[in-house]
């Protein structure tokens, strides 16, 4: 690549790419109007940053390189958020499908004077999971004019608008697993494999748990029946995560994704106290550090406040053994209570596969067909897929008075 079109270095997952930026179909650009800027007709209307599209400051009088650095620093905090929960939901597979062991229990049995016990067998089965696969790409492009007059900032501003759109990407992916109810069909390399989502009264019966027997019109795709969540909505959510083996005593975390609008119903949740759709509440709602003052009533505070932050996550609060997280991106009316084991955990619920060569994995920067004058090009590549991995590991309730689940708008 020539010094003309070596603009600057890039490290995308550790490895350095010369880029050669440049947009095409579904490339997100800032807002100029918002900024104040009145753009000419120019080559950006054709997908390619032109000489006419460099510009030094808004009709202000404001530096535009002052615009860019503050819009590429938002983004890199709104993704940050938005890795933090993949991460927390998800483990990294590269295998087409995946067998995940199903493990049971075993018993102690009464000792006799002579005999000898029975060898212990584990009743261990495989569920095979599959996880579905595309390809993504993007483009950036510009004319050698506009790289001559570009600030470093400007043309890194549509580096930060592609690792945007990417990073939208694959939190959308995530969640429209999540909150889809319908098993879906993947065909790879010509043969059809069932992804799977939480247990849906798809036919398949949970493996037993502790006694626990379930039966193949398992769902964990629910209805509250009241317009408004209660407590016994969170305590029965918990309830389809424990008689599955998922629980703070087996080295889990437990936590409740919650939309404001439920964040300020479950606040009011008091121990032994009737809360809505008259439920007596179990656990008093604790805040988190740093929240505002609070007083209980009786006894004050037994035990330690739960602090604000997991690892990158807002927390307001714990009802019970569960943390609840409050998250613009949970629609309003529905809420979503995981098992996690951390990040990238094994316990995970969510598969989140890529592609079986090392190379081929993460966001790729591309150098492009035109690498020289008079344009310079470049292109976004992703390939991955999800589907769900630990079936019972999450749950998924919809505030409603009637009816069965729906897919939340959001992520149909």
């Amino acid at each position: 690549m020539s010094k003309n079109t070596r603009m600057f270095d890039l490290a995308i997952h550790g490895a350095p790419y010369a880029v050669s930026a440049t947009p095409k179909r579904g490339m997100e650009f800032p807002d100029f109007k918002a900024m104040g800027l009145v753009l000419p007709i120019a080559g950006g209307a054709r997908g390619i940053g032109t000489e006419g599209d460099v510009i030094t400051q808004t009709t202000d009088g404001r530096d535009l390189n002052h615009l860019w650095d503050e819009f590429s620093q938002t983004m890199a905090l709104r993704n940050e958020r938005r890795q933090t929960l993949i991460d927390f939901l998800t483990f990294p597979v590269s295998q087409i499908i995946e067998d995940v062991p199903q493990v049971g229990t075993d018993d102690f049995e009464e000792a006799s004077e002579f005999g000898v016990p029975k060898s212990i067998r584990p009743q261990m089965s495989y569920f095979s999971l599959a996880y579905d696969f595309k390809w993504y790409d993007l483009a950036t492009r510009f004319s050698w004019k506009f790289l001559a007059e570009a600030t470093a900032s400007q043309v890194e501003a549509f580096h930060a608008s592609s690792l945007e759109a990417d990073n939208r990407l694959v939190f959308n992916k995530v969640f429209k697993t999540i909150f889809n109810n319908v098993n879906t069909a993947s065909t790879i390399r010509t043969v059809n494999y069932t992804v799977y989502k939480f247990y849906n009264n798809d036919g398949t019966q949970p493996p037993d748990y502790n006694g626990i027997v379930h039966t193949t019109s398992h769902n964990h795709f629910l209805t509250s029946g009241a317009a408004t969540i209660d407590s016994d909505d969170v305590e029965s959510m918990y309830e389809h995560l424990r008689h599955h083996g998922y629980s703070e005593v087996n080295g889990m975390q437990m936590v409740l994704m919650v939309n404001p609008t439920e964040g300020v119903q479950i606040r009011k949740f008091r121990a032994n106290t009737v809360n809505n759709n008259a439920k007596v509440a179990l656990y008093d709602f604790i805040p988190a550090l740093g929240s505002a003052p609070f007083i209980l009533p009786s006894q004050g505070l037994i035990g330690n406040q739960p602090n604000a932050d997991l690892q990158g996550l807002r927390v307001i609060g714990q009802y019970g053994p569960i943390l609840i997280i409050e998250e613009d991106y949970i629609p309003t009316g529905y809420t979503f209570m995981f098992a996690t084991g951390g990040k990238e955990n094994v316990n995970n619920p969510v598969g989140f596969r890529e592609h079986q060569n090392p190379s081929l994995r993460g966001l790729r920067l591309i150098a492009g067909d035109r690498a020289n004058y008079p344009l310079v090009n470049s292109f976004y590549n992703r390939g991955f897929g999800t589907g769900v991995r630990q079936r019972g590991a999450g749950v998924v309730f919809q505030i409603t008075a009637a009816g069965s689940y729906t897919i939340p708008t959001l992520y149909v």
